[in-house]
């Protein structure tokens, strides 16, 4: 199949997850090319059978903010033509899907691709519901060819919030079981010997709740000696850094700034911390698991159909300090359920989010949307044929 995917090239996990998506539909087989405004994140170096156009930048004193996109609408249309494109995805309803609606409106009627619209959680819960957004929210998904959640919470709150007279379907986010693997050499120099490694993974956006991960860190200290890590940047990390500096355990704390090869960061680990307010899905427990690290995080959201209770890891209630901070410990004290929890945590990450199960998903309903496209187009051929007869 010949495949467009635009989304946003920046750290979150809608953008990961569309990158990790064309990466494994192109050895596949499959033709991908995809629209950004950047390089994606995770997408460097040649790969066969993938192809990235970028946005043109617009500076023009009559716009005051630049009409990205148009731009991105415009690109999309552009490349369609030109490849002759036959499925888009696009990641995030806002711009991406409407953008990919825009462009499909400029194309001849014969040479108009199909449009898979994937929701990845604040395009819903936060700008979709916004009042300004949510009636061109609402007209993407309804014009999309089909529609993907990433868990079955975020595909009730869409149909919850925007009451859609289309199916939304679950689509889970994966991970590659054969890159994220655990490693017991990987220390990669973070702690001294005897220094229990505690992880943070995030674009630190408030949502995040950056600021929880060091309070919880200075509870476990009074316990186990240990190092926090953490990695990625964003609004909150100042904050993040304050509070560290307040609690006098800023020298405990490494800031690691963004990586594109967390496979080798993640095993260090000997436990994640995920605090976020709320969570679509949780690619970074996902990945985690994969390399048997046990995940501490919020009962919020998607994330509860990732991590299993006292299982794989530990849930606990937003802002609740003193909870994240008993179950890290209880990990952290205990080589035997660390151990318990990694193996579970791998086991699950494998049989419920592989990345040939979940790409498999994905090339299906292409194909099946595909397949009905076909059809009403012999439908509207036959019909135009007997009227002129």
């Amino acid at each position: 199949m010949r495949i467009g995917i635009t989304c946003h090239a920046s750290t979150g996990g809608s953008g990961v997850l569309a990158t990790e998506l064309g990466l494994a539909l192109a050895e596949r087989g499959n033709i991908v090319h995809f629209v950004t405004e950047d390089a994606p994140f995770r997408l460097s170096g040649y790969h066969r059978n993938i192809f990235s156009h970028y946005t043109s930048s617009v500076s023009y004193p009559l716009f005051r903010i630049p009409p990205y996109t148009l731009a991105l609408a415009t690109k999309i249309a552009e490349v369609a033509e030109e490849y002759d494109i036959e499925v888009w995805h696009a990641h995030y309803a806002i711009p991406n899907a409407a953008a990919a609606l825009f462009a499909r409106e400029m194309l001849p009627e014969n040479r108009r691709f199909c449009l898979i619209t994937t929701l990845h959680g604040t395009d819903i819960t936060l700008v979709g519901s916004d009042p300004s957004f949510f009636r061109m929210t609402q007209f993407s998904m309804q014009k999309s060819c089909a529609v993907t959640a990433v868990s079955h919470w975020l595909r009730e709150e869409t149909l919850r919030e925007f009451q859609l007279a289309c199916p939304v379907h679950t689509i889970h986010n994966f991970v590659d079981a054969e890159r994220f693997i655990p490693s017991a050499e990987k220390r990669c120099n973070f702690a001294r010997n005897g220094e229990k490694i505690v992880m943070h993974v995030s674009n630190f956006r408030p949502v995040k709740r950056v600021t929880d991960v060091v309070r919880v860190f200075k509870r476990i200290l009074e316990h186990v000696p240990a190092r926090l890590i953490m990695v990625g940047e964003g609004p909150e990390r100042i904050s993040a850094a304050g509070v560290a500096k307040q609690l006098g355990i800023a020298d405990r704390i490494t800031w690691l700034g963004n990586s594109p090869n967390m496979e080798d960061i993640l095993p260090c680990a000997d436990l994640i911390i995920h605090p976020s307010e709320h969570e679509s899905f949780g690619l970074v427990p996902l990945e985690a698991m994969a390399c048997e690290v046990p995940v501490v995080a919020t009962a919020s959201g998607g994330i509860t159909e990732v991590i299993e209770q006292g299982v794989t890891g530990y849930l606990c209630e937003v802002g609740d300090i003193e909870s994240m901070a008993y179950c890290s410990v209880q990990v952290l004290s205990s080589e035997a359920k660390a151990r318990e929890l990694g193996h579970n945590a791998r086991l699950r990450a494998v049989s419920l989010f592989s990345r040939d199960r979940i790409v498999s998903q994905y090339e299906a309903l292409y194909r099946e949307i595909l397949e009905q496209h076909r059809d009403a187009q012999k439908r509207q051929a036959d019909l135009k044929r007997d009227v002129h007869v």
